[in-house]
């Protein structure tokens, strides 16, 4: 028995250091695959659970005003909540869509983390919820719009082409955003054929009503650009006295060219700079950009926030442009927001803003902050200074150039009883030999007589195809709807300093 017994012995032992071998392989394995190839699996395209869980629990809600402007609803299918939005196209160039089949966009994608309930911020504790597994509740974006603001810019743009953006000056909220034609984001909410439908009818439609027009489309600024080559005439000692003559002749004759630029009015010839930019004379404007030169006009262009491919509010913004290799006549023309000069709506009220808040240029930004389901604050937007565009005394000087142009030249339709508004008119030409129906533009600004400081700036752009050349121009297509938004967010400064 002793002999026999010793072997077998044996055999149990090793089978029992086998067994141990498997379970620590297993053990092994298993740790590989759920913590270093986690990652992997979790992204396979294959992996269904991170989608069914994403749409597992409603989605945080994005905020206006302090009350939510979208909402979740239970479908009962796989991907059980959906997206709902309360006066969807209204706000659908802040919120853009979430989609279970398209994805996100605008807020809805860049708040995405937050929304979803997978930012680790949201976690009660530091890695909590990898450990755990759990997900946290999806949590809130408080946005700075301005609702009064927002409604009346949607509400005087109609059915017309356009856009309008409004910003505080002395901290880059963003008060108003609006694009139309807009489009109801709830339309791409869930997984049936409507909502493929939905997508192929939004994209394909020629009034483009998925296009932010607002942040994502450029246009060239004409007229409205000549607030930044005044400010780099001030600024470079071009011009003194802004009631002084310019030496400006008319027409003006391209460098190196046999074109000649003539003006839409009288009295252009040798105008002052207060005159030239009351009523606009291409002119002047065309000979001060030369003057200053393509390094001064470049650099004050980039002061503003020409060439910026970083910004974002927190979506991405398409860069305006300033054509930095040009020979004087081009020169000439971008000075006067002609040629490759483009720009979109937000930088042209950056633009305005920047006048209003003693040349300084904050930063854009349309997330106040972001809370956790119950409010708990979880992040903020920092209030700082993008660039600083000009001298303060060149500020004032634009200020009353501005209001000048609002008081008695082409920007009456801009008027505000009660408050100093000051603004900026464009017709801007385009397409082949400026066939194109013009852009109308307006840029301005508004200050409360009680108030100490500009409330308000605001850009509006109009690109109606249905109307006449001669029928559409910034003062009088686009200053009124500057009006109606200054004047929203005026009574909404009041009550809230009140």
């Amino acid at each position: 028995m002793t002999g026999n017994g010793r072997p077998m012995t044996r055999y149990i032992r090793h089978a029992a250091a086998f067994c141990a071998l498997l379970l620590l392989a297993l053990l092994a394995n298993a740790t590989r695959i759920q913590i270093v190839q986690a990652r992997s699996y979790d992204e396979n395209p294959a992996n269904r659970r991170h989608t069914i869980a994403r749409y597992g629990q409603p989605r945080g809600n994005i905020l206006v005003g302090g009350k939510a402007v979208t909402g979740s609803k239970d479908s009962g299918e796989q991907f059980r909540y959906e997206r709902t939005y309360k006066n969807g196209p209204l706000y659908a160039p802040v919120t853009g869509f979430a989609s279970q089949v398209y994805g996100t966009d605008l807020l809805e994608g860049a708040a995405d983390g937050v929304l979803a309930g997978t930012d680790p911020m949201l976690s009660p504790l530091p890695l909590w919820n990898d450990l755990t597994r759990a997900r946290n509740p999806g949590g809130n974006v408080v946005t700075t719009l301005e609702p009064a603001a927002q409604q009346a810019a949607y509400a005087a743009l109609g059915s017309r082409r356009g856009a309008v953006a409004a910003v505080e000056p002395s901290t880059g909220r963003i008060l108003a955003l609006v694009s139309t034609p807009s489009y109801d984001p709830e339309e791409l909410s869930g997984t049936d054929s409507a909502v493929a439908d939905a997508w192929a009818r939004l994209n394909g439609a020629a009034d483009k009503p998925m296009l932010n027009r607002a942040v994502r489309q450029t246009y060239p600024p004409g007229s409205t650009f000549k607030v930044i080559t005044a400010a780099a005439a001030l600024d470079a000692g071009v011009v003194r006295d802004v009631d002084e003559p310019t030496e400006s002749p008319d027409p003006y004759r391209l460098p190196g060219s046999s074109a000649r630029l003539t003006n839409e009015v009288e009295g252009c010839a040798n105008a002052s700079l207060r005159y030239a930019f009351e009523w606009s004379c291409n002119t002047v404007f065309a000979k001060l950009g030369v003057d200053v030169g393509l390094a001064g006009m470049r650099t004050k262009a980039a002061e503003f926030g020409f060439n910026d491919r970083q910004l974002k509010i927190p979506f991405r913004v398409s860069p305006s442009t300033f054509d930095t290799r040009v020979d004087e006549a081009q020169l000439a023309l971008s000075s006067i927001g002609q040629y490759n000069t483009r720009a979109t709506p937000l930088q042209m009220a950056m633009v305005a803003a920047a006048v209003a808040n003693h040349g300084s240029v904050r930063t854009p930004h349309l997330v106040e902050r972001t809370t956790t389901d119950d409010g708990d604050t979880v992040s903020t937007t920092g209030q700082r200074t993008l660039h600083q565009a000009m001298n303060a005394a060149t500020a004032v000087r634009l200020r009353e150039l501005m209001t000048d142009v609002v008081e008695e030249g082409t920007g009456e339709n801009a008027a505000i009883h009660g408050a100093t508004v000051g603004g900026k008119s464009g017709t801007a030409q385009h397409g082949i030999h400026n066939s194109g129906t013009p852009y109308a533009w307006f840029i301005s600004w508004a200050q409360a007589d009680d108030s100490m400081e500009p409330a308000v700036a605001v850009a509006v752009v109009v690109e109606d195809a249905a109307a006449d050349r001669g029928d559409i121009s910034g003062g009088g297509d686009a200053a009124p709807i500057a009006r109606a938004v200054m004047e929203a967010a005026l009574k909404s400064s009041s009550r809230e300093g009140g």
